[in-house]
């Protein structure tokens, strides 16, 4: 047994200061938010926040999308469902039109949503409700025709997104100008859509074929990873998707370099209500490593941040 110490109180005495002054400190009075005057504009707000973290964050977005934008280079985004749910597409489908979208990638789930708004202006099942009596996922419409425009786009050699977009537009379906894919379409944007397979509740229809859903989303795959060889200073965007896409994103940033392409310059941005692994790892810190890039979390509602920073970037382009 060690020597016990004694009840020693510690010697203050020779304790070294030094002036506040002359101290760095992160928080700024000049960096302080500002009170804005009733009535004033979006960017007179805008300019009052603090320049401080998130608010500092939002603010290194703009300036990556609105420099990507002026610089001709490609900002692609990847979304969720929820994005879909939470009621954003009209604001995305607007930054498509101004030219703030080159390419736009979808995970299963989301695909199923947009389809859902364009043919019936609404989506979104109460899943506790319909679970119990065994409904869950059963509406006729959703799964037997995404599973038709799957199989016709595997027929005709088309990716998952092409397949569905064109099915859409051709059908003139009664809300197609709320539709992303079908915008994505009438504007000449590519759109891709990354499955897992058993995850969407069109796999539960009779009618699903396993080889055309996996040879459709495979060669979205190859197209997105085109698209990601285009990302040299430009922007990635990762909304709502905490596995699917940030995977399909690591493995085509995998696959570009391998090839001995640079990403120098790339900005990636992860926007969510929660910071989770992969988005944060495989998104925001490791596409840019060695690229002299940025990687930025924006946390909180899709239903705020991306209407906030579709605002902003299009002031942005006046200014900001």
């Amino acid at each position: 047994m060690g020597m016990p110490l004694p009840y020693e109180e510690f010697d203050l005495s020779g304790v070294r200061t030094y002036p506040l002054e002359g101290r760095p400190s992160k928080a700024r009075a000049e960096d302080f938010a500002r009170p804005v005057a009733r009535g004033s504009s979006f960017k007179t707000w805008f300019d009052s926040l603090p320049a401080i973290l998130g608010a500092e964050d939002l603010r290194r977005a703009v300036r990556a999308l609105v420099s990507a934008k002026a610089q001709g280079n490609a900002v692609v985004w990847g979304l969720g469902a929820h994005v879909i749910k939470t009621g954003v597409s009209p604001v995305l489908i607007d930054l498509m039109k101004r030219g703030f979208v080159s390419a736009l990638a979808l995970n299963g789930a989301g695909i199923i949503h947009d389809f859902e708004v364009a043919l019936a202006g609404s989506t979104s099942e109460d899943v506790d409700e319909a679970l119990g009596p065994g409904q869950f996922g059963m509406a006729e419409e959703t799964g037997v025709l995404i599973n038709e425009a799957i199989r016709r786009g595997a027929e005709q050699g088309l990716g998952l997104g092409q397949a569905v977009a064109n099915f859409i537009s051709e059908r003139s379906a009664p809300f197609a100008d709320l539709s992303l894919v079908v915008a994505a379409h009438r504007l000449g944007i590519p759109v891709t859509v990354h499955v897992a397979m058993g995850t969407d509740i069109i796999h539960m229809h009779p009618s699903a074929s396993g080889a055309a859903i996996g040879e459709t989303s495979l060669r979205d795959f190859r197209y997105f990873t085109s698209t990601v060889a285009k990302l040299k200073g430009g922007v990635y965007l990762n909304c709502g998707s905490a596995v699917v896409l940030p995977e399909i994103f690591l493995k085509a940033v995998a696959l570009v370099r391998n090839q001995g392409i640079p990403l120098d310059g790339l900005t990636t941005i992860n926007i969510d209500f929660l910071r989770m692994y992969r988005p944060q790892t495989n998104v925001v810190s490791r596409p840019i490593v060695g690229t002299g890039g940025t990687g930025i979390s924006l946390t909180g509602h899709h239903e705020v941040l991306i209407p906030l920073l579709a605002a902003a970037a299009i002031d942005g382009e006046t200014g900001l």
